[in-house]
Protein backbone atom coordinates (compact mmCIF):
# COMPACT_ATOMS: atom_id res chain seq x y z
CA UNK A 1 0.00 0.00 0.00
CA UNK A 2 1.37 3.47 -1.03
CA UNK A 3 2.11 5.72 1.88
CA UNK A 4 0.64 9.26 1.92
CA UNK A 5 4.16 10.69 1.54
CA UNK A 6 4.79 8.84 -1.73
CA UNK A 7 1.88 10.47 -3.57
CA UNK A 8 3.65 13.86 -3.71
CA UNK A 9 5.69 14.49 -6.88
CA UNK A 10 8.54 16.92 -7.23
CA UNK A 11 8.43 19.58 -9.94
CA UNK A 12 11.24 17.78 -11.78
CA UNK A 13 9.34 14.50 -11.68
CA UNK A 14 6.21 16.12 -13.05
CA UNK A 15 8.11 17.97 -15.79
CA UNK A 16 9.94 14.76 -16.73
CA UNK A 17 6.67 12.84 -16.91
CA UNK A 18 5.11 15.49 -19.16
CA UNK A 19 8.21 15.49 -21.39
CA UNK A 20 8.11 11.68 -21.74
CA UNK A 21 4.44 11.79 -22.49
CA UNK A 22 4.92 14.37 -25.26
CA UNK A 23 7.96 12.61 -26.74
CA UNK A 24 6.10 9.28 -26.82
CA UNK A 25 3.29 10.86 -28.85
CA UNK A 26 4.11 10.19 -32.56
CA UNK A 27 1.89 13.06 -33.65
CA UNK A 28 4.17 15.54 -31.84
CA UNK A 29 7.47 14.23 -33.19
CA UNK A 30 6.82 15.20 -36.81
CA UNK A 31 4.99 18.53 -36.79
CA UNK A 32 4.36 20.84 -39.78
CA UNK A 33 3.64 24.32 -38.48
CA UNK A 34 2.76 27.66 -40.11
CA UNK A 35 3.29 30.86 -38.12
CA UNK A 36 4.75 34.36 -37.88
CA UNK A 37 8.16 34.96 -36.30
CA UNK A 38 8.49 37.30 -33.33
CA UNK A 39 11.06 37.89 -30.56
CA UNK A 40 13.75 36.58 -32.92
CA UNK A 41 17.25 36.29 -31.45
CA UNK A 42 20.37 34.64 -32.80
CA UNK A 43 22.82 33.51 -30.14
CA UNK A 44 26.56 34.08 -30.53
CA UNK A 45 26.95 30.29 -30.87
CA UNK A 46 24.61 30.29 -33.89
CA UNK A 47 21.41 28.98 -32.27
CA UNK A 48 18.17 30.79 -33.18
CA UNK A 49 15.51 31.45 -30.54
CA UNK A 50 12.12 32.88 -31.53
CA UNK A 51 8.36 32.65 -31.07
CA UNK A 52 5.89 31.34 -33.63
CA UNK A 53 2.44 32.89 -33.41
CA UNK A 54 -0.86 33.33 -35.15
CA UNK A 55 -3.91 35.44 -34.26
CA UNK A 56 -4.83 33.32 -31.22
CA UNK A 57 -1.76 31.51 -29.83
CA UNK A 58 2.01 31.35 -29.73
CA UNK A 59 4.74 28.78 -29.05
CA UNK A 60 8.43 29.13 -28.25
CA UNK A 61 10.82 27.63 -30.78
CA UNK A 62 14.51 26.95 -31.17
CA UNK A 63 16.56 26.06 -34.23
CA UNK A 64 20.08 24.94 -33.41
CA UNK A 65 23.12 26.03 -35.41
CA UNK A 66 23.54 22.63 -37.04
CA UNK A 67 20.01 22.93 -38.47
CA UNK A 68 19.96 26.61 -39.53
CA UNK A 69 23.38 26.88 -41.23
CA UNK A 70 21.91 25.95 -44.63
CA UNK A 71 18.97 28.40 -44.58
CA UNK A 72 18.64 30.35 -47.85
CA UNK A 73 17.34 33.45 -46.05
CA UNK A 74 17.74 35.31 -42.76
CA UNK A 75 14.66 35.04 -40.53
CA UNK A 76 13.26 38.34 -39.28
CA UNK A 77 10.45 39.46 -37.01
CA UNK A 78 7.10 39.61 -38.84
CA UNK A 79 8.12 37.01 -41.42
CA UNK A 80 5.63 34.21 -42.06
CA UNK A 81 7.32 30.82 -42.26
CA UNK A 82 6.67 27.11 -42.63
CA UNK A 83 8.60 24.95 -40.17
CA UNK A 84 8.95 21.24 -39.48
CA UNK A 85 10.20 19.73 -36.26
CA UNK A 86 9.18 18.14 -33.00
CA UNK A 87 7.60 19.29 -29.74
CA UNK A 88 9.21 18.66 -26.36
CA UNK A 89 9.67 20.23 -22.94
CA UNK A 90 12.58 22.35 -21.78
CA UNK A 91 12.78 20.98 -18.27
CA UNK A 92 14.61 23.83 -16.43
CA UNK A 93 11.65 26.14 -17.21
CA UNK A 94 8.95 23.49 -17.48
CA UNK A 95 8.09 24.99 -20.87
CA UNK A 96 7.07 23.11 -23.98
CA UNK A 97 8.60 24.37 -27.23
CA UNK A 98 9.12 23.58 -30.88
CA UNK A 99 12.50 22.14 -31.93
CA UNK A 100 12.73 23.27 -35.57
CA UNK A 101 14.57 21.07 -38.07
CA UNK A 102 13.70 22.96 -41.31
CA UNK A 103 12.25 26.36 -42.22
CA UNK A 104 11.16 28.16 -45.37
CA UNK A 105 9.25 31.37 -46.12
CA UNK A 106 5.50 31.02 -46.37
CA UNK A 107 3.99 32.45 -49.59
CA UNK A 108 4.06 36.20 -49.04
CA UNK A 109 7.06 35.64 -46.84
CA UNK A 110 9.02 34.39 -49.84
CA UNK A 111 8.13 37.53 -51.76
CA UNK A 112 9.15 39.60 -48.79
CA UNK A 113 12.57 37.93 -48.72
CA UNK A 114 13.05 38.58 -52.45
CA UNK A 115 11.93 42.18 -51.95
CA UNK A 116 14.43 42.82 -49.16
CA UNK A 117 17.29 41.13 -50.96
CA UNK A 118 16.77 43.13 -54.19
CA UNK A 119 16.31 46.32 -52.22
CA UNK A 120 19.66 45.85 -50.46
CA UNK A 121 21.40 44.97 -53.74
CA UNK A 122 20.12 48.02 -55.65
CA UNK A 123 20.72 50.31 -52.70
CA UNK A 124 24.33 49.11 -52.52
CA UNK A 125 24.70 49.91 -56.25
CA UNK A 126 23.49 53.48 -55.67
CA UNK A 127 20.19 53.30 -57.59
CA UNK A 128 18.36 54.90 -54.66
CA UNK A 129 20.94 57.66 -54.02
CA UNK A 130 19.46 61.14 -53.55
CA UNK A 131 22.09 62.75 -55.77
CA UNK A 132 20.65 60.79 -58.71
CA UNK A 133 17.11 62.11 -58.19
CA UNK A 134 15.94 64.55 -60.88
CA UNK A 135 13.73 67.55 -60.17
CA UNK A 136 10.28 67.69 -61.72
CA UNK A 137 9.70 70.45 -64.30
CA UNK A 138 7.55 73.27 -62.89
CA UNK A 139 5.23 73.36 -65.93
CA UNK A 140 5.42 70.14 -67.99
CA UNK A 141 4.04 70.28 -71.53
CA UNK A 142 4.03 66.55 -72.32
CA UNK A 143 3.26 63.85 -69.75
CA UNK A 144 3.75 60.13 -70.44
CA UNK A 145 1.51 57.78 -68.43
CA UNK A 146 2.58 54.11 -68.25
CA UNK A 147 -0.20 51.97 -66.79
CA UNK A 148 -3.06 49.66 -67.70
CA UNK A 149 -5.52 51.29 -70.16
CA UNK A 150 -8.51 49.68 -68.44
CA UNK A 151 -7.80 50.23 -64.75
CA UNK A 152 -9.03 52.92 -62.41
CA UNK A 153 -5.53 54.37 -62.22
CA UNK A 154 -5.56 55.81 -65.76
CA UNK A 155 -8.98 57.39 -65.20
CA UNK A 156 -7.83 59.01 -61.97
CA UNK A 157 -4.59 60.25 -63.52
CA UNK A 158 -6.14 61.66 -66.70
CA UNK A 159 -9.07 63.32 -64.91
CA UNK A 160 -6.75 64.92 -62.36
CA UNK A 161 -4.31 66.15 -65.04
CA UNK A 162 -7.09 67.68 -67.16
CA UNK A 163 -8.71 69.26 -64.14
CA UNK A 164 -5.50 70.77 -62.81
CA UNK A 165 -3.70 71.69 -66.04
CA UNK A 166 -5.72 71.25 -69.25
CA UNK A 167 -2.96 72.53 -71.63
CA UNK A 168 -0.71 69.56 -70.82
CA UNK A 169 -0.45 66.87 -73.50
CA UNK A 170 -1.10 63.36 -72.13
CA UNK A 171 0.20 60.24 -73.88
CA UNK A 172 -0.74 56.78 -72.61
CA UNK A 173 1.63 53.86 -73.04
CA UNK A 174 -0.67 50.90 -72.25
CA UNK A 175 1.10 48.06 -70.42
CA UNK A 176 0.37 44.95 -68.40
CA UNK A 177 0.61 45.76 -64.69
CA UNK A 178 0.05 42.27 -63.29
CA UNK A 179 1.29 38.78 -64.11
CA UNK A 180 4.44 37.24 -65.50
CA UNK A 181 4.43 39.38 -68.67
CA UNK A 182 4.00 42.67 -66.79
CA UNK A 183 7.69 43.43 -65.99
CA UNK A 184 8.73 43.08 -69.63
CA UNK A 185 5.77 45.18 -70.79
CA UNK A 186 6.59 48.01 -68.35
CA UNK A 187 10.30 47.87 -69.24
CA UNK A 188 9.61 48.18 -72.98
CA UNK A 189 7.35 51.17 -72.39
CA UNK A 190 10.08 52.92 -70.40
CA UNK A 191 12.56 52.22 -73.19
CA UNK A 192 10.12 53.83 -75.68
CA UNK A 193 10.06 56.96 -73.54
CA UNK A 194 13.85 57.24 -73.78
CA UNK A 195 13.57 57.40 -77.58
CA UNK A 196 11.19 60.38 -77.42
CA UNK A 197 12.40 63.98 -77.32
CA UNK A 198 9.23 65.76 -76.26
CA UNK A 199 8.49 64.01 -72.94
CA UNK A 200 8.86 66.16 -69.82
CA UNK A 201 7.80 63.76 -67.08
CA UNK A 202 6.70 60.10 -66.77
CA UNK A 203 4.09 58.64 -64.44
CA UNK A 204 4.34 54.87 -64.02
CA UNK A 205 2.06 52.86 -61.74
CA UNK A 206 -1.23 51.14 -61.12
CA UNK A 207 -4.03 50.91 -58.58
CA UNK A 208 -3.93 49.02 -55.32
CA UNK A 209 -3.82 45.28 -54.78
CA UNK A 210 -2.06 42.50 -52.91
CA UNK A 211 1.70 42.17 -52.85
CA UNK A 212 1.42 39.54 -55.55
CA UNK A 213 -0.60 41.92 -57.73
CA UNK A 214 1.99 44.70 -57.30
CA UNK A 215 5.00 42.43 -57.75
CA UNK A 216 5.79 43.55 -61.32
CA UNK A 217 7.00 46.85 -59.82
CA UNK A 218 9.41 44.94 -57.56
CA UNK A 219 11.32 43.36 -60.44
CA UNK A 220 14.94 44.34 -61.07
CA UNK A 221 14.44 45.00 -64.81
CA UNK A 222 11.73 47.57 -64.06
CA UNK A 223 13.87 49.30 -61.45
CA UNK A 224 16.84 49.61 -63.82
CA UNK A 225 14.60 50.78 -66.68
CA UNK A 226 13.23 53.59 -64.46
CA UNK A 227 16.75 54.64 -63.55
CA UNK A 228 17.81 54.69 -67.22
CA UNK A 229 15.08 57.13 -68.30
CA UNK A 230 16.56 60.60 -68.82
CA UNK A 231 13.41 62.52 -67.77
CA UNK A 232 11.97 62.56 -64.22
CA UNK A 233 9.82 59.56 -63.27
CA UNK A 234 6.98 59.55 -60.73
CA UNK A 235 6.13 56.17 -59.20
CA UNK A 236 2.44 55.73 -58.31
CA UNK A 237 1.91 52.12 -57.30
CA UNK A 238 -0.98 50.96 -55.14
CA UNK A 239 -2.15 52.81 -52.07
CA UNK A 240 -0.25 54.93 -49.58
CA UNK A 241 0.78 51.90 -47.48
CA UNK A 242 2.12 49.96 -50.49
CA UNK A 243 5.85 50.32 -51.05
CA UNK A 244 7.67 48.86 -54.06
CA UNK A 245 11.21 48.86 -55.48
CA UNK A 246 9.95 51.23 -58.18
CA UNK A 247 9.13 53.77 -55.46
CA UNK A 248 12.76 53.79 -54.27
CA UNK A 249 14.19 53.98 -57.81
CA UNK A 250 11.89 56.70 -59.17
CA UNK A 251 12.72 60.36 -58.78
CA UNK A 252 9.47 61.02 -56.86
CA UNK A 253 7.10 58.60 -55.08
CA UNK A 254 3.40 59.37 -55.04
CA UNK A 255 1.09 57.71 -52.54
CA UNK A 256 -1.59 57.06 -55.19
CA UNK A 257 -2.06 57.58 -58.94
CA UNK A 258 -4.19 60.62 -58.20
CA UNK A 259 -1.43 62.05 -56.03
CA UNK A 260 1.05 61.44 -58.86
CA UNK A 261 -1.04 63.57 -61.23
CA UNK A 262 -1.26 66.32 -58.61
CA UNK A 263 2.51 66.25 -58.18
CA UNK A 264 3.20 66.23 -61.93
CA UNK A 265 1.36 69.43 -62.88
CA UNK A 266 0.50 72.68 -61.14
CA UNK A 267 -3.05 73.88 -60.62
CA UNK A 268 -3.86 76.14 -63.55
CA UNK A 269 -6.06 78.36 -61.39
CA UNK A 270 -3.12 78.92 -59.05
CA UNK A 271 -0.91 79.78 -62.03
CA UNK A 272 -3.53 82.18 -63.34
CA UNK A 273 -3.73 83.79 -59.93
CA UNK A 274 0.04 84.17 -59.87
CA UNK A 275 -0.05 85.70 -63.36
CA UNK A 276 -2.72 88.15 -62.23
CA UNK A 277 -0.66 89.07 -59.21
CA UNK A 278 2.42 89.59 -61.39
CA UNK A 279 0.37 91.68 -63.83
CA UNK A 280 -0.95 93.82 -60.99
CA UNK A 281 2.55 94.36 -59.62
CA UNK A 282 3.76 95.20 -63.13
CA UNK A 283 0.95 97.73 -63.64
CA UNK A 284 1.69 99.34 -60.30
CA UNK A 285 5.36 99.57 -61.14
CA UNK A 286 4.64 101.01 -64.58
CA UNK A 287 2.23 103.61 -63.16
CA UNK A 288 4.79 104.53 -60.53
CA UNK A 289 7.51 104.94 -63.17
CA UNK A 290 5.22 107.02 -65.43
CA UNK A 291 4.26 109.29 -62.54
CA UNK A 292 7.91 109.58 -61.52
CA UNK A 293 8.93 110.61 -65.07
CA UNK A 294 6.03 113.07 -65.31
CA UNK A 295 7.15 114.71 -62.07
CA UNK A 296 10.70 114.91 -63.36
CA UNK A 297 9.50 116.42 -66.66
CA UNK A 298 7.46 119.05 -64.84
CA UNK A 299 10.46 119.89 -62.70
CA UNK A 300 12.60 120.28 -65.81
CA UNK A 301 10.03 122.54 -67.43
CA UNK A 302 10.15 124.82 -64.40
CA UNK A 303 13.93 124.83 -64.34
CA UNK A 304 16.13 127.85 -65.12
CA UNK A 305 17.39 126.33 -68.36
CA UNK A 306 13.96 126.26 -69.94
CA UNK A 307 13.03 129.76 -68.74
CA UNK A 308 16.27 131.54 -69.70
CA UNK A 309 18.09 129.48 -72.33
CA UNK A 310 20.23 132.45 -73.52
CA UNK A 311 21.53 133.08 -70.01
CA UNK A 312 22.25 129.41 -69.66
CA UNK A 313 24.18 129.48 -72.95
CA UNK A 314 26.18 132.53 -71.87
CA UNK A 315 26.95 130.90 -68.53
CA UNK A 316 28.14 127.78 -70.31
CA UNK A 317 30.33 129.93 -72.58
CA UNK A 318 31.98 131.45 -69.51
CA UNK A 319 32.37 128.01 -67.97
CA UNK A 320 33.97 126.84 -71.22
CA UNK A 321 36.46 129.74 -71.20
CA UNK A 322 37.36 129.04 -67.59
CA UNK A 323 37.79 125.39 -68.30
CA UNK A 324 39.94 126.12 -71.36
CA UNK A 325 42.22 128.34 -69.27
CA UNK A 326 42.49 125.70 -66.61
CA UNK A 327 43.18 123.11 -69.27
CA UNK A 328 45.95 125.24 -70.82
CA UNK A 329 47.57 125.77 -67.40
CA UNK A 330 47.37 122.09 -66.68
CA UNK A 331 48.79 121.30 -70.12
CA UNK A 332 51.72 123.71 -69.61
CA UNK A 333 52.35 122.34 -66.15
CA UNK A 334 52.20 118.83 -67.53
CA UNK A 335 54.69 119.72 -70.27
CA UNK A 336 57.00 121.38 -67.75
CA UNK A 337 56.83 118.45 -65.40
CA UNK A 338 57.38 116.04 -68.27
CA UNK A 339 60.37 118.07 -69.51
CA UNK A 340 61.92 118.02 -66.01
CA UNK A 341 61.40 114.30 -65.81
CA UNK A 342 62.92 113.95 -69.27
CA UNK A 343 66.00 115.97 -68.28
CA UNK A 344 66.44 113.93 -65.11
CA UNK A 345 66.08 110.78 -67.14
CA UNK A 346 68.66 112.01 -69.67
CA UNK A 347 71.09 112.74 -66.84
CA UNK A 348 70.55 109.31 -65.40
CA UNK A 349 71.01 107.82 -68.84
CA UNK A 350 74.21 109.79 -69.41
CA UNK A 351 75.53 108.59 -66.09
CA UNK A 352 74.68 105.12 -67.19
CA UNK A 353 75.84 105.63 -70.82
CA UNK A 354 78.17 102.85 -72.02
CA UNK A 355 80.92 105.32 -73.06
CA UNK A 356 80.76 106.98 -69.65
CA UNK A 357 80.87 103.61 -67.92
CA UNK A 358 83.79 102.52 -70.13
CA UNK A 359 85.66 105.74 -69.32
CA UNK A 360 85.11 105.24 -65.59
CA UNK A 361 86.30 101.67 -65.86
CA UNK A 362 89.33 102.79 -67.89
CA UNK A 363 90.23 105.35 -65.19
CA UNK A 364 89.86 102.74 -62.51
CA UNK A 365 91.99 100.37 -64.60
CA UNK A 366 94.76 103.01 -65.01
CA UNK A 367 94.65 103.71 -61.31
CA UNK A 368 94.90 100.02 -60.48
CA UNK A 369 97.71 99.62 -63.05
CA UNK A 370 99.67 102.51 -61.43
CA UNK A 371 99.18 100.97 -58.00
CA UNK A 372 100.23 97.61 -59.34
CA UNK A 373 103.34 99.07 -61.05
CA UNK A 374 104.30 100.87 -57.87
CA UNK A 375 103.81 97.72 -55.84
CA UNK A 376 105.88 95.74 -58.35
CA UNK A 377 108.70 98.31 -58.26
CA UNK A 378 108.70 98.26 -54.47
CA UNK A 379 108.73 94.49 -54.51
CA UNK A 380 111.66 94.48 -57.03
CA UNK A 381 113.62 96.93 -54.87
CA UNK A 382 113.06 94.80 -51.82
CA UNK A 383 114.17 91.74 -53.72
CA UNK A 384 117.26 93.57 -55.05
CA UNK A 385 118.25 94.62 -51.56
CA UNK A 386 117.78 91.10 -50.29
CA UNK A 387 119.78 89.77 -53.27
CA UNK A 388 122.62 92.24 -52.59
CA UNK A 389 122.79 91.14 -48.98
CA UNK A 390 122.80 87.50 -50.02
CA UNK A 391 125.48 88.24 -52.65
CA UNK A 392 127.64 90.04 -50.09
CA UNK A 393 127.32 87.10 -47.75
CA UNK A 394 128.29 84.74 -50.52
CA UNK A 395 131.25 86.98 -51.45
CA UNK A 396 132.55 86.67 -47.93
CA UNK A 397 132.38 82.93 -48.25
CA UNK A 398 133.95 82.84 -51.75
CA UNK A 399 137.27 80.96 -51.63
CA UNK A 400 138.62 83.01 -54.54
CA UNK A 401 138.31 86.12 -52.43
CA UNK A 402 140.43 84.43 -49.77
CA UNK A 403 143.08 83.64 -52.38
CA UNK A 404 143.16 87.31 -53.42
CA UNK A 405 144.16 88.23 -49.89
CA UNK A 406 147.34 86.13 -50.21
CA UNK A 407 146.15 82.74 -49.22
CA UNK A 408 146.57 79.64 -51.40
CA UNK A 409 145.37 76.06 -51.50
CA UNK A 410 147.68 73.05 -51.65
CA UNK A 411 146.84 69.73 -53.38
CA UNK A 412 148.91 66.58 -53.23
CA UNK A 413 149.79 64.32 -56.09
CA UNK A 414 146.32 62.70 -55.77
CA UNK A 415 144.53 66.06 -56.01
CA UNK A 416 143.52 66.04 -52.36
CA UNK A 417 143.41 69.29 -50.44
CA UNK A 418 146.02 69.48 -47.73
CA UNK A 419 144.88 70.98 -44.47
CA UNK A 420 147.81 69.78 -42.32
CA UNK A 421 151.62 69.33 -42.75
CA UNK A 422 151.12 65.80 -41.69
CA UNK A 423 149.53 65.07 -45.04
CA UNK A 424 152.70 65.93 -47.00
CA UNK A 425 156.11 64.21 -46.76
CA UNK A 426 159.47 65.81 -47.49
CA UNK A 427 160.31 65.44 -51.12
CA UNK A 428 156.69 65.05 -52.17
CA UNK A 429 155.32 67.14 -55.02
CA UNK A 430 152.53 69.63 -54.29
CA UNK A 431 150.46 71.96 -56.48
CA UNK A 432 149.78 75.38 -54.94
CA UNK A 433 146.78 77.25 -56.33
CA UNK A 434 146.62 81.06 -56.27
CA UNK A 435 144.24 83.60 -57.77
CA UNK A 436 145.93 83.65 -61.15
CA UNK A 437 147.19 80.04 -61.44
CA UNK A 438 149.21 77.37 -59.59
CA UNK A 439 152.79 76.45 -58.67
CA UNK A 440 154.26 73.00 -58.79
CA UNK A 441 156.39 72.68 -55.65
CA UNK A 442 158.56 70.12 -53.88
CA UNK A 443 158.55 69.87 -50.09
CA UNK A 444 162.04 70.62 -48.81
CA UNK A 445 161.28 70.97 -45.17
CA UNK A 446 158.38 70.70 -42.69
CA UNK A 447 158.06 72.79 -39.55
CA UNK A 448 155.64 73.01 -36.66
CA UNK A 449 155.36 76.76 -36.64
CA UNK A 450 152.32 77.99 -38.56
CA UNK A 451 150.49 81.28 -38.70
CA UNK A 452 151.54 82.07 -35.12
CA UNK A 453 155.20 82.30 -36.24
CA UNK A 454 154.22 84.75 -38.96
CA UNK A 455 152.54 86.98 -36.45
CA UNK A 456 155.78 87.33 -34.35
CA UNK A 457 158.39 89.98 -35.11
CA UNK A 458 161.01 88.86 -37.57
CA UNK A 459 163.82 89.09 -35.00
CA UNK A 460 161.96 86.68 -32.76
CA UNK A 461 161.40 84.06 -35.32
Amino acid sequence: MQSPADKWLSVSQLTGAIKRSIEQNPGLQKVWLRGEISNFKKHSRGHMYFTLKDEQARISAVMFAGKNKNLSFIPENGMKVLVTGSVSVYEPFGQYQMYVNAMEPDGIGQLYVRFEQLKKQLEAEGLFALEHKRALPPIPRHIIVITSPTGAAIRDIVSTLKRRFPPAKITLFPVLVQGEQAPGSITRALERVEKMTSADVVIVGRGGGSIEDLWAFNEEMVARAIRNVSVPVISAVGHETDVTIADFTADVRAATPTAAAEIAVPMISELEEKVRQIQNRLHRQMNYKIQEQRTRLAKLRRSYAFKYPARLFEQKEQDLDRMMERLEKQALQTVKTSRQKLEETEKRLMRQHPERLIELERERMYEKRARLQKAMNQQVERKKATFAKSLQALELLNPLAILQRGYNVAYDENDKVLSSIAQADEGSSLRMYMTDGYLQCEVKEKGEDGFEALSRPEKER
